[in-house]
């Protein structure tokens, strides 16, 4: 069992699946500080006066353009927002960074531009240099003076990140490493001066900052992307590259500690940025929509238009609620200082969320992409084109689902991960897969329906959550532990998870608003209008898992099970989207939308 202090039941990795959460303990982006929100309008400034004005010149990568920018953000304070302020940053929590980011990514390219150095690029440095390192680097990377990079995949590493080939030797006197081979799609490469670069030292996966500069690095052309075109994404080739050995990061042998901790930061910037990406598409479609007359009326007042900015405005919520909720969950384990037992050790709250860090990054860039689609959809022809910004948007979208680990790889981990934590004693699952089991076989009736209908959405994902370990159970019973094998199944758990994240999310969003405001009556419709729809999605996802391990009477009583969990009166769906779409377009933003009475 690992020596780690018991923290509360809401700050546990994976504990939602387990517990039933009190709003009041959730943190939602009404609750941002004016100074958070002073902060988030300085970037919408930034980016409306001098970011968007120059997509063009950036797209075509006009000469220093993109550093300039880069430079801005830096003096603005956009990078510097998690560097402690020892290092002359803003020593800022999770949940301060997210509307910034959301501003940043509204160009693609210019969010990952950003968003690479100040993750991925910065936090292996500030989370596992030593002080001599930081005192050197951290200060030039919170001020934008520098700009960092993270070099891990190659041509034969990519989602098998720890098969990488790269190798460092150390030198005959002993002072520097040598290292030998080829980063693949590295963003920042073009522009980066401190490269956080991963290669095996006697077969030991180890991590070192090496400068642009060094003797033997050097860099391929620019890749010729689909999207992110404002970005820089590059080789980056290491021929006898000489490695001061005080440039090493961490320990010998423990790269794979840093990669996949940083990984975790990466895959939650990465979400909370596509969110922000989504927020503008929807607000382009939506003008569109208005602006644009077919047969005699706007299409925004057609059906087939309306449940389109619907259901785009309804999965933005839910994913926007749960980057929020796992941003405080991150800052509230941030704060407690308790260290993994590592060499070297890392603060807990890079480990603690893994799995909701994969549930932020599979879902919000899926809403984006489908967000961008949709967009791209209701132009029309004219999206079609590159005169209009739909197009650039989808091409930008396209990356996300890539990036920072592939979604497939991404919903392998989520039920890995689970049962991994079980097998070390750090996870409940398989006593509370039991006691689900238990509670099955000799169920109640169900309640009636509430005349709330918040209270039977709380049921609803009560007992999805119940179905989710049922079928873990089943599963697990059926393959031990050669269930990683069951690519499919795993996926289909993922994908149960993840919906029942997302609509938990905005459900506890909602509860707490209306305690403490009254409610918004648009956070109402769409936290219903997400639930209703995830209830068709758990039915279809369960009905496949269980049927690729289950056949005869035995999957009969298993659907059965199902068919019990997830009763539910469906909602007038149609009429849902109209009306909330109606106010979307009355109000022209997401951010507008869900504060309506």
């Amino acid at each position: 069992m690992p020596d780690l202090k018991q923290l509360p039941a809401h700050l546990i990795g994976g504990n939602f699946l387990l517990t039933e959460t009190d709003p009041c303990l959730v943190f939602t982006p009404e609750e941002l500080s004016s100074e958070q929100r002073l902060m988030a309008q300085t970037a919408e400034k930034f980016m409306e006066k001098d970011v968007l004005p120059n997509i063009e010149a950036l797209e075509h990568q006009e000469e220093g353009l993109a550093l300039k920018l880069f430079r801005q953000a830096g003096e603005l304070g956009f990078l510097a927002m998690g560097v402690p302020a020892e290092y002359d940053g803003l020593g800022l929590g999770r949940t301060s960074t997210v509307a910034v980011e959301e501003q940043l990514t509204r160009l693609g390219g210019f969010g990952v531009t950003c968003g690479a150095h100040r993750g991925i690029g910065t936090m292996p440095l500030h989370y596992f240099g030593t002080e001599a390192q930081k005192k050197r680097y951290l200060s030039k990377l919170a001020s934008g003076e520098w700009m960092a990079a993270y070099a891990l995949s190659e041509t034969g590493s990519g989602s098998d990140a720890l098969g990488l080939r790269t190798k460092a030797t150390l030198s005959p006197d002993g002072k520097h490493y040598l290292l030998n081979g080829t980063k693949m799609w590295i963003s920042n490469a073009g522009w980066a001066d401190l490269f956080t670069v991963f290669a095996k030292v006697d077969g030991q996966v180890t991590a070192f900052l090496v400068e642009r500069n060094f003797p033997g690095v050097s860099f391929g052309k620019e890749e010729h992307k689909l999207g992110i075109k404002t970005s820089s994404t590059r080789r980056v080739i290491l021929e006898d590259a000489k490695v001061p050995v005080e440039n090493l990061l961490g320990a010998v042998g423990k790269g794979a500690y840093i990669a996949f901790n940083i990984l975790n930061i990466g895959r939650f910037g990465l979400g909370a940025g596509a969110i922000g990406g989504a927020k503008e598409s929807l607000k382009v479609a939506t003008r569109y929509a208005l602006e644009r007359s077919q047969f005699g009326r706007p299409i925004a007042s057609f059906g087939l238009i309306q449940q389109k900015l619907a259901d785009m405005a309804t999965r933005i919520f839910a994913a926007e609620s749960a980057v929020y909720r796992t941003a405080s969950m991150m800052d509230a384990v941030q704060e407690t200082g308790e260290m993994m037992d590592s060499t070297p050790p890392f603060p807990r709250s890079l480990d603690e969320f893994a799995l909701e860090c994969s549930i932020i990054k599979v879902a919000c860039s899926e809403v984006l992409d489908d967000v961008a689609d949709e967009t791209l959809q209701i132009h029309g022809g004219y999206g079609y084109t590159e005169e209009f910004p739909a197009a650039r948007s989808y091409r930008d979208s396209r990356i996300n689902r890539i990036f920072e680990g592939t979604n497939e790889i991404n919903r392998l981990f989520i039920p890995g991960l689970l049962m991994r934590r079980a097998q070390r004693g750090r996870f409940p699952l398989v006593q509370a897969i039991t006691k689900v089991s238990k509670e099955l076989l000799d169920m109640p009736p169900l309640e009636e329906s509430s005349s709330d209908e918040l209270v039977n959405a709380q049921k609803l994902l009560a007992n999805a959550k119940k179905l989710v370990l049922f079928v873990s159970g089943v599963a697990f019973q059926k393959y031990g532990e050669k269930m990683g094998d069951e690519q499919e199944v795993m996926a289909s758990l993922s994908d149960m998870i993840i919906e029942v994240y997302l609509g938990e999310s905005a459900l506890l969003r909602t509860q707490k608003n209306r305690k403490l405001n009254g409610g918004s009556s648009a956070m109402s419709d769409l936290t219903m209008l997400f639930v209703n729809e995830s209830v068709g999605k758990l039915e279809l996802l369960s009905k496949s898992a269980l049927a690729a391990i289950s056949d005869g009477d035995e999957l009969r009583a298993q659907l059965g099970i199902v068919r019990r969990l997830l009763r539910w009166s469906p909602l007038n769906a149609v009429a849902l989207r109209r009306k909330i779409a109606k106010r979307l377009c009355e109000v022209g933003t997401f951010s507008a939308l869900v504060t309506v009475k």
